[in-house]
């Protein structure tokens, strides 16, 4: 390709719209052009990377005899509401009605589909186990998109989806996956920790979440050097620096007066006691119009997600006038002691049972002293639902953990028999007995490899691709070119590459050396052939390695094969990552 002719609409300065260094980069070097909020535009370089991502991804689902299928976006409701999802997923499901009112979604995952096609379709175990796999748009109406196509309302993804008749068929498919997204990941040139992650909407038996370390990363990860132990934070756990002690014959519960004391902090410097002597009541509409009581200590917060999958549904905080009507006091005065109709009570592991605590009186301006757990309200429903902290002990190990930002790069559940039972998706087994297909579902974002690779590979001049996903092989940069042989000797070079089916991007525009060297550093092609001051001089070219900017001086009648045998270095580099897998 020759760049005169290639739309590449590089800019010299950050973008104010970019909010990380990827997406800085990849507006900067033309690879996407925003349209709306979370919805870009793939320029032909980035469309380029998402190509060779996506050869990838098919070349390993192909290994383990992944099938290749495609779903439709629309999907009808009437699938979604065998599942509940379509109330499930709220705001974030694209909904439409066609002409005829009927409702339809725009698929943000497609589990629905794949059930549906697997009733249709699978009916024996003999025809188990099955593994189908599709790379597709997916749509996803984001309260907050950012980081440009990381967290889009628009997305390109691979979904997969495993069926068996086992438990233990569902281990070794999901295995499957996990070693064929280990691969991908390496082919990719990323680096990647595995953490365990919340099923959330999906549901499921567990999942685990492919995670980039990035400061510019939307997620929160824990990680323990003692003992390995990772997860994300919305299913992490620790163990507190400070537990809360047991109190040997504690007094009855006393009521004392708080004027206007409606935080934790206002409390306990008004009653002179720590946070951690205090405890917070967070009640919440739960399953619809449930109400719920969360107990947790004072000097701790409520992680949502955590809390949502302890309660087992979507909540909502309550509304002042609500919690009023239900305990006859203000927010700021609730408790767990006093209720004539005890709601559901939840309580956080930070609440040690036989422990003292203050707590609200269920009376305005009023709190309980003495309130002891276990004897004074029930402890039947204990889970952790708190904010795990830096510097906290690993649950395992009781090494320090840390607290990392980090990028979601895939996402892999198991998911049972979640959906099957719900649609009705059964095998026959081989004594005639009818039961619902042990499922698995898997998820790897395409813009999220190609932002993961440019945070990972790039330095202060631009991208620095990992051979695997340039969008081009190679940049051949001519020079000087109204001075005699310049153009033929380039474009002789050119013929010879692409005649190998090989991809060249040559910059044969009439612009001075600064600009070509600034772009091609920029868009971050790995090997570039300089044609120019030494061609002229000597008879030489220089060859260069964008990554580590070393240059040498080289014949031309060597070119082709000297560029070839450095492209397969850096790709036997990331072969040799896969390699030590086995």
């Amino acid at each position: 390709m020759k760049l005169s002719h290639f739309l590449m609409p590089t800019m010299k300065e950050q973008p104010a719209e970019a909010d990380t260094k990827a997406h800085g980069l990849m507006l900067r070097a033309g690879l996407i052009r925003r349209l709306t909020a979370g919805v870009h535009s793939f320029l032909p370089l980035g469309w380029r990377v998402i190509k060779k991502i996506e050869q990838i991804i098919r070349e390993e689902q192909n290994r383990f005899d992944s099938q290749e299928i495609n779903m439709p976006v629309l999907n009808p409701r009437e699938l979604w509401d065998e599942t509940n999802r379509w109330t499930e997923f709220g705001d974030v499901l694209f909904r439409l009605k066609d002409r005829r009112d009927r409702d339809l979604c725009l698929g943000p995952t497609h589990e629905e589909v794949i059930t549906d096609l697997a009733r249709s379709f699978v009916s024996s175990y003999r025809e188990l186990p099955q593994t189908w796999y599709q790379i597709q748009t997916k749509f996803r109406d984001e309260a907050r998109p950012r980081a440009g196509v990381v967290r889009g309302r628009q997305f390109i993804m691979m979904d997969a989806y495993s069926m068996d008749y086992t438990q233990d068929g569902l281990d070794k498919s999901y295995d499957n996956q996990r070693i064929i997204y280990e691969r991908i990941y390496k082919r990719c040139g990323l680096d990647y920790t595995i953490v365990g992650a919340s099923s959330g909407l999906m549901g499921g038996t567990g999942s685990e979440e492919f995670m980039l370390m990035t400061p510019d990363g939307e997620d929160t990860i824990i990680t323990c050097s003692g003992c390995g132990y990772s997860a994300n934070s919305e299913v992490a756990e620790s163990r507190l620096l400070v537990e809360s002690e047991v109190v040997e014959n504690p007094p009855e519960p006393e009521e004392v007066h708080t004027p206007d004391t409606r935080t934790i902090d206002s409390v306990s410097e008004f009653l002179n006691v720590r946070p951690m002597d205090l405890m917070k009541s967070l009640l919440v509409m739960a399953d619809g119009d449930k109400p719920l009581l969360a107990l947790i200590r004072g000097d701790q917060d409520a992680n949502e997600t955590k809390l949502m999958t302890a309660i087992g549904s979507e909540f909502r905080p309550m509304e002042p006038h609500e919690i009023q009507d239900l305990t006859g006091a203000e927010p700021g005065f609730i408790g767990p002691i006093g209720w004539k109709k005890k709601p559901r009570i939840i309580v956080d592991k930070s609440i040690i049972e036989g422990a003292s605590y203050i707590t609200g009186a269920n009376k305005d301006h009023y709190h309980l002293k003495n309130a002891v757990a276990g004897r004074d309200f029930p402890m039947e429903e204990i889970v952790d639902f708190r904010i795990v902290s830096d510097g906290e002990r690993c649950p395992n190990c009781d090494s320090k953990i840390k607290i990392s930002r980090a990028i979601e790069l895939g996402h892999i559940f198991k998911l049972g028999t979640k959906y099957s039972k719900l649609m009705k998706a059964e095998y026959t087994d081989s004594k005639g007995g009818d039961y619902p297909i042990i499922m698995g579902c898997y998820g790897i974002g395409l813009e999220r490899i190609m932002s993961g690779a440019i945070d990972l590979h790039s330095d202060e001049n631009g991208i620095c691709w990992p051979a695997s996903l340039a969008p081009f092989d190679f940049s051949i940069i001519s020079l000087m070119q109204s001075e005699s042989g310049i153009m033929e000797k380039a474009e002789e070079i050119y013929d010879k590459l692409t005649g190998l089916g090989l991809d060249v991007l040559w910059d044969n525009r009439e612009y001075n050396p600064g600009v070509k060297f600034k772009d091609a550093d920029l868009i971050g092609i790995p090997i570039h052939l300089i044609i120019g001051k030494s061609f002229l001089k000597d008879g030489t070219v220089e060859l260069k390695n964008r990554k580590t900017q070393e240059r040498r001086t080289i014949k031309p009648e060597v070119a082709v094969e000297e560029m070839i045998k450095l492209r397969h270095e850096m790709l036997n580099e990331l072969k040799e990552s896969v390699d030590l897998m086995k």
